[in-house]
């Protein structure tokens, strides 16, 4: 994600609508059960439900369809590459055989790709869903209201703030550079030269860190500042809409239960368990 991409992000997450305007702490709760609840699945039918799911809520919250499944495509390699070998490395019945004897699609391989996938893009939407509509100053403060360690929840809290002096830092090293015709991917000067450039940046980079880390410490002193301090949260009551929101949730995990349980032979391929 390059500099414009993250204050579009921040800027995106500030925004209202039904969903934007959740508690913090239901939107992180809902989002922790949808992923525990999909990775355990074993039939097709949850990932696609909790999936459209979803989709429905990425529309209810204005959020753009494109700019939201290209997001879930650059995360997508991470957990991607894994997923192609899958049909070729599990034992079971051959359903497709190469020229080569031992490379070989099996049906259990098919079915557990499938499944890895599909779990995959759930948990990415539910992610992209959860960052597109929660600042992230918010995150930390329903993570320290649920519970997170107070000096982890300080140190995250810091590392948010230190995200964006980064960014405008760098912004403006790069606004230097490019009004001095320098140009990374240029070959009218050496290669060699190029990197060394870059070095100096991010050399650069340190030292402005180190300078902002000690004017951000001594400011902190100077407030009074110590082990024992407290961070301050904005304080949002839980109201109707959460409730509701939550409510629906766990209605549909509950559906879902039921019918792959009781009922899977109506599901058909969608109710079949593909991973024992």
């Amino acid at each position: 994600m390059n500099i414009n991409e993250t204050l579009d992000l921040e800027s995106l997450s500030s925004q209202h609508s039904i969903v934007h305007d959740l508690e913090g702490r239901i939107k992180l709760i809902a989002v922790l059960i949808i992923i525990v609840y999909t990775v355990f699945s074993t039939q097709l039918l949850v990932p696609l439900v909790l999936e459209i799911f979803l989709l429905i809520m990425i529309f209810l919250a204005k959020l753009s369809f494109k700019n939201s499944f290209m997001r879930i495509a650059l995360l997508l390699p991470f957990g991607g590459f894994i997923i192609l070998f899958q049909p070729f490395i599990h034992p079971g019945d051959i359903i497709w055989q190469s020229p080569i004897s031992w490379i070989h699609i099996t049906q259990s391989g098919l079915n557990w790709a499938i499944l890895l996938a599909s779990r995959l893009i759930v948990c990415l939407t539910s992610i992209v869903l959860l960052s597109s509509t929660s600042p992230m100053q918010e995150i930390v403060q329903s993570l320290r209201k649920l519970g997170m360690p107070r000096d982890l929840a300080m140190i995250l809290s810091i590392m948010v703030r230190f995200l964006f002096i980064f960014v405008d830092e760098l912004q403006s090293i790069r606004k230097a550079q490019k009004s001095r015709n320098f140009d990374i991917h240029s070959k009218l000067t050496p290669y060699k030269w190029r990197v060394k450039q870059v070095g100096y940046s991010i050399a650069m980079m340190f030292l402005k860190a180190y300078e902002k880390g000690e004017t951000t410490y001594s400011s902190m002193v100077s407030r009074c500042f110590s082990d024992s301090s407290d961070l301050y949260h904005v304080r949002k009551e839980i109201n109707k809409s959460d409730y509701i929101y939550i409510s629906i949730i766990i209605s549909i995990i509950i559906i879902l239960q039921i019918l792959v349980t009781f009922y899977p032979d109506y599901l058909g391929y969608l109710g079949v368990v593909l991973y024992r």
